[in-house]
C-alpha cells in the first residue's frame, strides 16, 4: 500500500511539481521527509495505566514501536517529577511513512464526523504541516471495545519545502483534503 503512493508520487506528482516550481534537477523536487505522531498524556501522572494503552494504540496505528517521552523538568503545580513518562511518539520514514499517509488521507480523515477538509493554515512558514486529531478511533486498527479513554494526537508532516505554498502544493498533490 505504501508502495502505491510512492509510485503515484514519482510518476504523477514529481512532474507536476517540477513544472509548477521550475525544478530542473529531480532531486530538488519536494518530498515528505518524515511523519511524527505524538500523543501527550499529562493525565498519566495520576494514572500510569493510560500510558500502556497509548503506546499499544500508537503501535497498532503506525506498525512501529513508539518511544515513551519523559518529563525534562519537575513542575510542582502539575504534580510532575523529572523523568516521569508523560507521552509517546513515533517517527515514520520511507515505506511506513507513505503507507501511514495513505491510510490517514483515504481512510482515517474521511471517518471524522462533519469532516469538511483540513485547514491549510496549519503550516509553520517553512512548508511543514501539523494536524491535531481529537480521537484515535478514526483509525480502523483501533478496537473500540478495548479503548478506555479517547486520546488526541498531533501528526507533524516534515517536508523538504521551503515555503508554505510549496508545502500546500506537495500535500494537495499527495491527496491531502484541504478545505476550500
Amino acid at each position: 500500500m505504501g508502495a502505491r503512493l510512492r509510485d503515484t508520487y514519482t510518476k504523477e506528482i514529481v512532474p507536476v511539481l517540477s513544472k509548477q516550481f521550475g525544478y530542473s534537477n529531480p532531486m530538488a523536487v519536494l518530498k515528505i521527509e518524515k511523519i511524527t505522531i505524538n500523543i501527550g498524556l499529562g493525565e498519566a501522572t495520576q494514572n500510569a495505566k493510560l500510558m500502556d494503552g497509548a503506546v499499544s494504540e500508537l503501535g497498532q496505528i503506525t506498525g512501529q514501536k513508539p518511544v515513551v517521552t519523559k518529563a525534562r523538568k519537575s513542575i510542582a503545580a502539575f504534580k510532575l517529577r523529572e523523568g516521569m513518562a508523560i507521552g509517546t511518539m513515533v517517527t515514520l520514514r520511507g515505506d511506513r511513512m507513505y503507507e501511514f499517509f495513505d491510510r490517514l488521507v483515504n481512510v482515517a480523515l474521511p471517518r471524522v464526523r462533519d469532516f469538511r477538509g483540513v485547514s491549510s493554515k496549519s503550516f509553520d512558514g517553512r512548508g511543514n504541516y501539523t494536524l491535531g486529531i481529537k480521537d484515535q478511533l478514526i483509525f480502523p486498527e483501533i478496537d473500540y471495545s478495548k479503548v478506555e479513554k479517547t486520546k488526541g494526537m498531533n501528526i507533524s508532516i516534515t517536508t523538504t519545502a521551503r515555503t508554505d505554498a510549496e508545502g500546500v502544493a506537495l500535500l494537495r498533490g499527495m491527496g491531502m483534503p484541504f478545505r476550500q
